[in-house]
């Protein structure tokens, strides 16, 4: 145990070794005293304590930012008011499906059940395997407001969802159209009234929230929690009139913004991003407005296994790349100051470094933080335990950093 300890201590010492002079470089670290006094004599040198201002600099320089992230996200979702448009809106609701028969089969009620004026479903049936045409055929064949675009192959240099969405939304009878997915259902029968309010003659970009199903389980937990810090973002960065991204299981747009901007030309063949690239390329402060709360909100249903869940936010994370420059800088400010909180609390704790600053100034960060949390599930109408707050966060840290890497480093992601 005792050579597990001072080898510990070797291995934090690395660097500044380096530093010292042939003489402090010879202090081998043999037992415990050593240890302590190549410790003492590293806290106090020139060099390492100009290390450690740097250090200290650098990690509150990263609270700051993440302070005023978190105030401004919380001062939106805590100011949010609803489009007070009255004007109803005709809508058509596009759902892209494959081999989705039995989540239809709850999703398509729920749908026809909205209690909105003047409205249609567009079903779009990408190359399904199942009984999905024999069961609509079968249901709602004869049936008003609703019907389906078969889809039977896909052009070699398209992505086959953006496709279906194309095929969609060129089918659709109405300007305005909402997106949701096969797995989602709505928490409301307000929900297309909510939505369609955000769109008038200026505004032809809607973004809502979407969250998923509360299960057992710290996946779940985890899920829940990275779908909330996601929203907190997107959402708040276009309530900040920076709009950047959508998810399309709760959005909307025109029909002549999506033909007037070639649709999803530049981006057709990438994998992901029907939603998320098109908000990034089309979407602005002037024709862009944010519906959020409980008649507003999607439910979708999780991934239960982490393999699953990994392959799922390694292909959210790859389109990334193709965002603009600015949402890049934005973003990775935010991303990279949250990370590095993380290990320069860690590193300085280790290096026992000014403890009483570095935990006072992450506490009021982490405090901040909750109190964000709390503002955003109140305005989303989300029920979520923040008990839990701080180790989900570590763990986000940690996930993010190893998806993050496998993003970049990955060429292609499949969409199935």
């Amino acid at each position: 145990m005792e050579c597990l300890a001072t080898l510990r201590c070797g291995i934090l010492l690395i660097p500044g070794i380096f530093h010292y002079s042939k003489k402090h470089f010879l202090i081998w670290i043999s037992n415990k005293q050593h240890c302590h006094k190549f410790f003492y004599i590293w806290r106090f040198s020139s060099v390492s304590m100009a290390l450690n201002i740097f250090l200290l600099i650098l990690f509150f320089s990263s609270i700051t930012v993440q302070l005023v992230y978190l105030l401004i996200f919380g001062y939106k979702f805590k100011s949010y008011v609803k489009p007070q448009n009255t004007t109803i809106q005709p809508v058509s609701v596009v759902v892209c499906a494959r081999n989705e028969q039995e989540n239809l089969k709850k999703l398509i009620p729920l749908l026809l059940d909205q209690q909105h004026p003047e409205f249609e479903v567009v079903l779009v049936n990408d190359r399904s395997t199942d009984d999905t045409v024999d069961w609509f055929r079968e249901n709602y064949a004869s049936q008003e407001g609703i019907k389906i675009i078969q889809v039977d192959y896909k052009p070699e240099h398209l992505d086959g969802k953006k496709y279906a969405i194309t095929l969609g939304i060129k089918g659709a009878q109405h300007d305005h159209i909402l997106f949701t997915d096969a797995d989602c259902r709505p928490k409301s029968d307000q929900w297309l009234t909510a939505m369609s309010a955000g769109f008038d003659t200026k505004k032809k970009v809607v973004l809502g929230y979407s969250g998923y199903e509360q299960l057992p389980g710290f996946l779940n937990y985890f899920i829940r929690f990275e779908t909330l810090w996601t929203a907190i973002q997107y959402l708040g960065l276009a309530m900040t009139r920076f709009p950047y991204m959508g998810v399309g299981r709760n959005m909307g747009y025109s029909k002549k913004l999506f033909l007037k901007n070639k649709g999803f030309h530049g981006y057709q063949n990438v994998t992901g991003g029907d939603d998320d690239l098109f908000i990034n390329k089309n979407a602005h402060a002037e024709n862009t407005s944010v519906v959020i709360g409980y008649e507003a909100t999607i439910c979708s249903i999780p991934k239960t296994t982490y393999k699953a869940f990994f392959k799922q936010k390694l292909r959210h994370l790859s389109v990334g790349r193709h965002y603009s420059g600015k949402s890049k800088t934005i973003l990775s400010l935010f991303s990279i100051s949250h990370l590095l909180s993380w290990v320069l609390l860690i590193s300085l704790g280790m290096l026992r470094i000014e403890l009483s600053l570095i935990i006072g100034g992450f506490l009021v960060r982490t405090l901040v933080l909750h109190v964000t949390f709390m503002l955003a599930c109140k305005a989303l109408g989300e029920q979520f335990k923040i008990a839990g707050l701080l180790i989900l966060e570590c763990s986000f840290a940690i996930y993010y950093s190893l998806v993050g890497i496998t993003a970049l480093c990955t060429k292609k992601v499949r969409w199935i």
